[in-house]
Formats: C-alpha cells, sequence, structure tokens
C-alpha cells in the first residue's frame, strides 16, 4: 500500500518478515551464548514462563541473568533448530509460535537434546517490533508421574 507521502507502508508479508528477522537474530544469540543479541528486541519489562522455576519471570534484567547462568552451563555453542514456525503479525501485535530443538554439550560432558514449545508476543513500539512475552515449555506425562516429556520428538 502507499502512504499519502509515497513511501510503501509495512503491509503483514513485511511485518512477518521484520518478525522473521528477529527470531533468525534471537537464534544467532543463542547459538553464540550472546545475551545482548538475545535481548535486543526485548522489552523493558517483558514477562518470561520459562522452563525452569519459578513460575515467571519480569524485567530485561532478570532475563540477561537467567540467559547468562544458562549459558554458563553449556560448553561450546549451543544448537538451536527451529521448525514449524507460524507467524500472525498486523497493526502494534504479533504472536509467533514454534518448536525447537535444542543441542549442545553441558559442562559435566551430558549432551543436551530437547524438544520444546515456543509461543512469543510481540507490540510495536516507536516503530520497533519488542518481544513483550514469550512462554517456553515441555510437555508432561500425566500418568501420575509429573515426568517432562523430554524423549518427544515432532
Amino acid at each position: 500500500m502507499k502512504a499519502a507521502e509515497g513511501k510503501e507502508q509495512a503491509g503483514p508479508a513485511s511485518e512477518e518478515s521484520e518478525i522473521r528477522a528477529i527470531i533468525d537474530d534471537w537464534s544467532d544469540g543463542l547459538r553464540n551464548k550472546d545475551a545482548d543479541r538475545c535481548l535486543a528486541y526485548a522489552a523493558d519489562d517483558i514477562l518470561e514462563f520459562q522452563l525452569a522455576p519459578p513460575l515467571q519471570y519480569q524485567g530485561k534484567e532478570t532475563l540477561r541473568k537467567n540467559l547468562e547462568e544458562w549459558f554458563a552451563g553449556f560448553d561450546g555453542p549451543i544448537g538451536i533448530e527451529i521448525t514449524e514456525l507460524k507467524i500472525w503479525a498486523g497493526g502494534e501485535a504479533a504472536l509467533a509460535h514454534s518448536i525447537n530443538h535444542i543441542t549442545g554439550r553441558k559442562n559435566n560432558g551430558e549432551q543436551n537434546d530437547v524438544w520444546v514449545r515456543v509461543t512469543i508476543g510481540f507490540h510495536k513500539q516507536n516503530g520497533k517490533w519488542l518481544v513483550n512475552h514469550e512462554h517456553v515449555s515441555v510437555p508432561f506425562y500425566m500418568d501420575g508421574s509429573f515426568r517432562a516429556a523430554v524423549d518427544l520428538k515432532p
């Protein structure tokens, strides 16, 4: 669509591309254990539902601390494969979800190999997409054991 000044306006396809670029940049930051890069698009008051307790984390600096602690547990880079990515974007809000495969060697020599479900909420502020919510989870077995189902694969 053309704006009154003759400049292109961002449409849904453009917004989806912007969100995809943010997710790609975040995943590169994760691979390289670069907290600044992972947080480049996080809102200051981001609300996170992560795998580790507590039930929620609030704020960019809390997320930075948690990321740095998690990164320190890996010996070398972290592998991430983003699959089944779906993005809906329009106006001032966007939503993305995916199934992500996280791999890497832990400091104790153990190999990390888990699939997680990820949902990310975005809000456009001053023309820039920011992540204001992220939810990462794994299902659990409902057989009474309440064990995390980390052996599942798509």
